[in-house]
């Protein structure tokens, strides 16, 4: 028998009947006559679900409801009633049931109210164990590096989440994290979330780069029925979803002017207007942007709104590149490969002496996300304990003698009069596909971008596969 079933029912008659129809049906089945007894029963059993009625002798079955619900909330209870009116039904619902039957019982009504209890109550664990876990996994512990520059980052995050603990309103204050692709900006948006004031909430991320230009609005605001061609249902908003917990909008260099401004005005006032509606809602969030790009100069170039700008970095983060982390490259190395080789099996898994230099030597222009995957192959392919050089899947373009160098020397692109953001993207998206032969899923790879995100940028900058049979 899975599951337990507490019947409280002062009638014996009708809590011998459904004891016997539960425990027919595979139930485990115990029944109490009083509410008192009840929770005797409680210190030496501990049922899934509660069956009480209404109206027992001495402590009524709705304060038995309330008092199982404070001592165990993973106790599913179902209220019985003689009378079947709306007043009973709301109390019962206030009170902490999970739903209410009217008597005469139908028994087959309740096995399909019990299942459908038992399956809530799965749900509700499942869905905090992975919360649970989450948190664990999403904290200040997830930076991972004892280089400078993360000591600088992390007590920089502390400061912050003990300035907010000490706040008198809930209002907390917009972040902007600063770093190139890979760096791991969307651990630094989880910190920040998980370790402060909202953790309860929920995590809503937004990639603004991975989702095309004309849907990101009703993506982001939701949209009612009819509001344009495809709008056949009401649709909620990933704002209003993030409602109690924090907004990471990812990418956010990428929103198009128009949008801007209303991403202003949910800053300005955290309130939104869904596509079609007449009323505006109030939403409760934290938000968190970041953004690989230099929006103080997409600002003088008239590509990012000034007052935007101004509004999201009231606190800026900038997460450093692994090239300017030290021996962190090390730690993260072991830290993966230790990961990877558990999931493949092969726990036994440490790099040479030859592995070691070459991964302090390399570039990384795709940081810890390039580390992280290239890892995941040299441990799936392994046929050894011992991870050498040649199991490093490094571009072999970026590593001419054993010597790793960068995919262009910063500031290259026009390198006495400034640099101009859009050709040095062009150029290195560019150069990175002609070199792996236009292999958008290699190119991705090295770029530390995913596929829909390196299509998104060959189209946004015209690029097309030259002709070579000429």
């Amino acid at each position: 028998m899975e599951h337990s079933i507490l019947i409280v029912e002062d009638d014996a008659t009708l809590a011998g009947n459904i004891r016997t129809y539960l425990e027919r049906k595979q139930y485990e089945a115990r029944v109490c006559g009083s509410a008192e007894e009840a929770l005797e029963a409680l210190g030496e059993q501990r049922p899934d679900v509660l069956l009480t009625d209404h109206s027992l002798p001495g402590m009524s079955g709705l304060e038995l409801v309330a008092r199982v619900r404070a001592q165990e909330p993973r106790i599913k209870p179902i209220v019985m009633t003689g009378y079947g009116n709306v007043e009973d039904a709301v109390a019962a619902m206030k009170a902490g049931s999970y739903h209410y039957l009217t008597k005469p019982v139908v028994l087959a009504e309740l096995r399909l109210l019990i299942d459908k209890a038992l399956e809530a109550q799965r749900l509700e664990h499942a869905l905090s164990f992975y919360q649970a876990r989450e948190a664990r996994e999403a904290g200040l512990e997830a930076l991972i590096g004892e280089s400078p520059a993360m000591h600088a980052l992390k007590a920089k995050v502390r400061q912050l989440l003990e300035a907010e603990r000490r706040m008198t309103d809930a209002d907390l204050p917009v972040v902007l994290i600063e770093g190139e692709t890979g760096t791991g900006k969307e651990l630094v948006a989880r910190a920040l979330h998980f370790d402060g004031s909202r953790r309860h909430g929920p995590f809503v991320e937004v990639n603004c780069a991975a989702i095309p230009a004309h849907l990101l609005e009703a993506e982001l605001f939701g949209h009612e029925r009819g509001a344009f061609t495809d709008a056949k249902e009401r649709r909620v908003g990933l704002v209003e979803a993030a409602d109690g917990g924090t907004l990471f909008l990812d990418e956010i260099g990428e929103i198009e002017l128009p949008l801007q401004a209303k991403l202003l005005k949910l800053l300005e006032d955290r309130s939104i207007r869904r596509l079609g509606a007449v009323r505006e809602r109030r939403v409760d969030l934290r938000i968190v942007a970041a953004t690989n790009c230099n929006l103080e100069r997409m600002v003088q170039q008239g590509r990012f709104r000034r007052d935007l700008f101004f509004r999201l970095r009231i606190i800026e983060l900038k997460v450093p590149p692994l090239r300017e982390r030290g021996e962190d490259v090390i730690a993260l190395a072991e830290h993966y490969l230790a990961l990877h080789g558990r999931r493949y099996g092969k726990p036994e898994l440490a790099f040479g002496a030859e592995a070691r230099a070459l991964l302090r030597r390399y570039s990384w222009p795709g940081n810890v996300r390039e580390l992280r995957n290239m890892l995941e192959q040299s441990a799936l392919l392994a046929t050894g304990n011992l991870i050498g050089p040649a199991q490093l899947a490094l571009c072999p373009e970026l590593t001419e003698g054993g010597e790793a160098r960068p995919l262009r020397e910063p500031g290259a692109a026009l390198a006495g009069e400034g640099v101009n953001l859009p050709e040095v993207e062009r150029d290195l998206v560019l150069r990175t596909l002609d070199r792996t032969d236009w292999n958008v899923t290699k190119s991705a790879r090295l770029l530390g971008l995913t596929r829909d995100m390196l299509r998104y940028r060959i189209e946004k900058l015209g690029l097309a596969r030259p002709d070579r049979r000429h």
